[in-house]
């Protein structure tokens, strides 16, 4: 539950239009659940229990990678007094596509010695992954519309009075964002409509024109007070981005805008080309086949233009980390904030080998139940015991539960996807009462509804009291209840021995066995898939072998980065690494950002001896190990 509500603004709505009405000279919008929008926005942003889970370095700049939403994001902010001058953000296009990673078992440490004396490579089809969703793009426009409103007025509250937003979209939703950003920022704050032009193949036969462009929106929060530096996009920033290319920590990722470093050139057109470089230099630094990525200089480019030294730079639905990493390079703040553990761990993994200081914070907003929305919603259904599909009813309930006593429960779910349902207050449940119930079947005498938060627990009961259908009962279950002992915790066995030699002095672990049961499921699930569709070929005459994904009885494929911390035993303490290694997936080792020619021995060092270890999975779960 939030510990208080911050307001958005002092006054919240004065001078910002409410989204009631589709009539420009009337200046405002109206799309369904306005009502609730407005209520909330009213209300304020909530904010949440904020735990420390690592801090690199002494973080004297006071760098931030937040792991949650951006409107709770957004409200820890505020109430620490801290404002951002440059906010970029890439947020769901309301695309209606899937995004996953690629999953990658690592090379089996027990024949890796085996492999480096017969000097061979291993061959990369013997290289055996699978596909994870990160998070589902799927929206239905209203809800789409509702949910980004919010998040531009929380995002206005902690811009300073110079600020800039850039707002990253496509032509799936970014007319109908750009109203939003009119009526939130106003229209005489808009600057420019920037076209970002990409390559790529196009589909056989296709009937339109090949679609390669994203679109972005540039506003200010005072046309008349905002940063832009014309030097630095014409000569600092070919300049800065030679001189990062030249430390090996990009490449070069124009086609066109190179201007003569001599001379000072003109500041670029609206219209941005640049290729999509698919390797830099430095491991770590370099494109981590995150599913939405963008390209070092087009960020580079937004961050001289729009910002100053020492300034602070913020991406609300971070990803990759990419504004985070180039923010660091060229001297300024950052904040990055994203709802995924993979992108929290990917960021982190990249700042690190950028040599970046910051602190890892999470923000207990009860989204991140399991890994990430996503997975959550998909699993859901698996862990409510009796919980079925139900064709009868509208696709507001999830299916229902049958008992003897009640028959058929519909049953209530919070989209994990879509943040204004995540609190169960009067709105929602008036909207429960007064539209959803009606149109229930006749016998109908139970319903139960999940909450992941709920506003207050006592008035709830009272206005289903007085306001409820009496011959229905509903009934309020907390859903984190569901998934708090689902989740099995990896299991590791490891051997810890002090060793002396004239190479090296210090601690060793040795991990003998690690098991995910996570992983597992996952592989068995992909087998059980691939396994279908090789009998479905062979019913159609096509022969295909099918080759299962194995794991060894060791685990250790499935082992992505192990950590030493040397300064507690308390195993939910902050983390302090003071020795890592991460392994690539062709088995090689990355120390400090740095990837080396040797394959993981199943082994790590550390000077001092280690107190704690933490291991993730190649999945992203993360499990910490008192030695």
């Amino acid at each position: 539950m939030a510990i208080k509500y911050i307001p958005y603004f002092p006054n919240t709505l004065e001078g910002q239009a409410i989204l009631d009405n589709f009539i420009r000279t009337k200046r405002v919008l109206r799309y369904r659940d306005n009502d609730r929008t407005t209520e909330r926005i009213e209300r304020g942003m909530p904010l949440y229990e904020t735990e420390l889970q690592e801090r690199v370095g002494n973080n004297e700049n006071g760098n931030l990678i937040l792991r949650g939403e951006c409107l709770s994001a957004c409200a820890y902010l505020k109430d620490k007094g801290i404002t951002v001058d440059l906010v970029y953000i890439d947020p769901p296009f309301a695309s209606g596509a899937d995004y996953a990673k690629k999953v990658y078992l690592r090379r089996n440490p027990k024949v890796a010695e085996a492999i480096r004396q017969a000097e061979s490579e291993l061959d990369i089809e013997e290289l055996r992954s699978f596909e994870e969703k990160m998070y589902g793009d799927i929206w239905n426009k209203e809800s789409y519309l509702n949910w980004m409103y919010e998040n531009l007025m929380a995002i206005k509250s902690v811009m300073s009075d110079t600020a800039s937003i850039y707002v990253h979209l496509d032509w799936h939703i970014g007319h109908y964002v750009k109203i939003l950003m009119d009526e939130v920022f106003g229209e005489s704050n808009f600057i420019n409509e920037i076209v970002w032009c990409y390559n790529g193949p196009g589909s056989p036969n296709m009937k339109q024109f090949n679609r390669k462009h994203d679109t972005i929106f540039w506003y200010s929060k005072d046309i008349d007070n905002y940063i832009f530096n014309d030097d630095g996009i014409r000569v600092a920033h070919n300049s800065k981005t030679l001189e990062n290319f030249k430390r090996g920590l990009v490449g070069s990722g124009f086609i066109s805008d190179t201007y003569d470093l001599n001379n000072k050139g003109k500041i670029p057109e609206d219209w941005w080309q640049y290729a999509i470089a698919s390797r830099y230099p430095v491991d770590g630094i370099k494109r981590v086949e995150y599913a939405t990525e963008k390209p070092y200089p087009l960020i580079e480019r937004i961050i001289l233009a729009s910002s100053n030294p020492n300034d602070i730079v913020a991406d609300f639905f971070g990803g990759s980390g990419v504004l985070a990493t180039m923010a660091h390079l060229n001297n300024r703040r950052f904040i990055h904030t994203d709802i995924n553990i993979n992108s929290i761990q990917t960021t982190r993994d990249r700042l690190l080998a950028a040599k970046a200081e910051f602190d890892v914070m999470e923000i207990k907003d009860g989204v991140s139940l399991y890994r990430n929305p996503v997975q959550t919603m998909e699993r859901l259904k698996i862990l409510i015991p009796g919980l079925r599909n139900e064709d009868a009813l509208d696709k507001f309930w999830e299916g229902s539960i049958i008992d003897t006593k009640y028959g058929m429960a519909p049953v209530y779910l919070p989209n994990l996807m879509d943040s204004s349902t995540r609190m169960l207050d009067k709105p929602l449940m008036n909207r429960i009462i007064r539209e959803a119930m009606p149109d229930l079947p006749d016998n109908t005498k139970r319903i139960i509804v999940y909450y992941i938060d709920i506003d207050n627990s006592e008035e709830i009961k009272q206005f289903i009291k007085e306001q409820g259908n009496p011959l229905i009962e509903i009934e309020l279950r907390d859903l984190k209840q569901v998934l708090d002992n689902v989740i099995a915790e990896d299991h590791a066995e490891w051997e810890l021995s002090e060793e002396s030699s004239d190479l090296f002095g210090g601690w060793k672990v040795e991990i003998k066995q690690f098991q995910s049961d996570r992983v597992h499921r996952k592989i068995d699930e992909i087998n059980q898939k691939n396994q279908l569709q090789v009998l479905q070929q062979k019913t159609k005459g096509k022969e295909k072998a099918y080759v299962p994904i194995l794991i060894s009885d060791e685990g250790l494929e499935t082992v992505e980065w192990v950590s030493l911390d040397c300064t507690t035993v308390e195993k939910a303490a902050p983390w302090h690494s003071e020795s890592e290694i991460k392994i690539d997936k062709m088995g090689y080792v990355i120390k400090k950002g740095v990837k080396t020619t040797e394959y993981w021995d199943a082994c790590i060092y550390c000077e001092r001896k280690p107190l704690r270890m933490k291991i993730r999975n190649i999945c992203g779960d993360e499990t910490v190990f008192v030695l």
